[in-house]
């Protein structure tokens, strides 16, 4: 009987300093993330001043302020005025932040690293950027440095802007793709306002089977069956980031479409065509084309 006291005993005790120990590490993990909870709170504030710093003290328990509705009320007017400046600044550059999430991945007395992931929208066109900053505190103020730029492009332009991605990625110049997203946004907003505007005006030659953001407009004369008329209006980007629209005219043509026209070669119409490009401007250029394909053939109108 006293042995199997003793055994349980042995056991009871060998429990407790199990669960003792566990109690330990516990305790170590508490102080560990009240550490790094602290760290983060006084990195935090470093990047803040005025009314939000006042808040943040507030809110982290780290002050007493009495006026704790003056200072709310400060921050309420300095958040507007924020969210004034981004809306003028996406009336300006024309690209939308959707949504923007920042995580410290380092911390120390003078270093940060954050992990930046911004979804932004430009036009139809929607991306998302990931990169982080290494910030350095110099003095009064700190010296900031982007690395390991990721940029994921969800549209139907992708292949005209890979390259040019690529190199952005290489040379981690996040500005020269915010310029080039416009411009070329823009580029594409012209060509689907001017295919729209021309299918409403020519709705009986004039159609638009990938839609109005697709890069082909096909013209047809319900006339002459087979004989059929493409705008190809692409729009290219350099690896540096110039943005140019290129337009050509091609030709489908049967036979029996060769033989009501045996004066004009083929080839004259591409050519033709990029005269009148020079001349008169891409939609001065197609609208002339439209018009002669709905002018009248053998005394009769359509």
């Amino acid at each position: 009987m006293a042995t199997m006291q003793e055994k349980t005993g042995e056991e009871n005790g060998d429990e407790v300093k199990m669960l003792e120990g566990h109690i330990e590490d516990l305790r170590a993990e508490i102080a560990s993330l009240q550490r790094q909870k602290e760290e983060l709170n006084r990195d935090s504030m470093l990047h803040f001043e005025g009314a939000m710093l006042d808040a943040l003290l507030i809110v982290g328990g780290q002050t007493q302020n009495r006026d704790e509705e003056t200072v709310m009320f400060k921050l309420k007017e300095e958040v507007e005025e924020l969210e004034k400046d981004l809306h003028l600044q996406t009336e300006m550059n024309g690209i939308s932040v959707d949504d923007c999430k920042i995580k410290t991945l380092f911390s120390s007395g003078r270093e940060w690293t954050h992990q930046v992931c911004v979804s932004l929208q430009c036009s139809q066109m929607v991306l998302q950027v990931d990169f982080q900053i290494t910030e350095t505190k110099v003095g009064r103020g700190s010296e900031k440095k982007i690395v390991g730029l990721n940029v994921v492009l969800d549209s139907d332009e992708l292949q005209n802007f890979s390259g040019f991605l690529s190199r952005v990625e290489e040379s981690l110049d996040l500005p020269l793709l915010f310029r080039t997203l416009r411009n070329f946004s823009d580029r594409c907003d012209e060509r689907s306002r001017t295919f729209q505007h021309f299918q409403e005006t020519f709705p009986s030659v004039a159609s638009l089977p990938g839609g109005c953001r697709s890069e082909v407009m096909v013209l047809r004369r319900p006339e002459l069956p087979g004989c059929v008329l493409f705008i190809h209006w692409a729009v290219e980007i350099s690896t540096e980031g110039t943005v140019v629209p290129k337009i050509n005219l091609l030709t489908k043509l049967p036979e029996q479409a060769l033989e009501r026209f045996p004066s004009q070669p083929v080839g004259g119409a591409a050519e033709a065509f990029q005269s009148l490009l020079r001349m008169l401007g891409a939609e001065g250029a197609v609208e002339s084309v439209l018009r002669a394909l709905v002018s009248p053939v053998g005394g009769r109108s359509i």
